[in-house]
């Protein structure tokens, strides 16, 4: 679990580091333009945003109603990067979460 929320922080930093990169080293308007002209460009966003709508119902389920509203709304501005931190963060409640005797069961 330790190497899986390890992996998980540093591709969450390397993530932001490519951000970072691009944000200083390319034009963000640009690139906008072209996303948005671009059949590939437009499924790219579309798949995206759907990932974030996933993370959303996921965190949404798992938190507190405004916990699950403080960790949602960065999610359209800071990506996949605020998601990987929810997991990491997370990961551990989720795994005990996961491995509860159920009812029934």
């Amino acid at each position: 679990m330790r190497a899986l929320r390890l992996g998980l922080a540093i591709l969450a930093a390397a993530l932001a580091g490519l951000i970072v990169w691009a944000v200083l080293a390319g034009d963000f308007g640009e690139a906008g333009r072209w996303l948005t002209s671009d059949p590939w460009g437009i499924v790219t966003l579309a798949d995206l945003y759907l990932g974030f709508v996933l993370a959303a119902v996921v965190i949404a389920t798992l938190e507190r109603r405004w916990t699950a509203i403080l960790w949602i709304a960065p999610i359209p501005i800071l990506g996949n990067v605020w998601t990987a931190i929810w997991f990491v963060l997370r990961f551990p409640a989720l795994l005990r979460r996961n491995q509860a005797p159920r009812a029934g069961g």
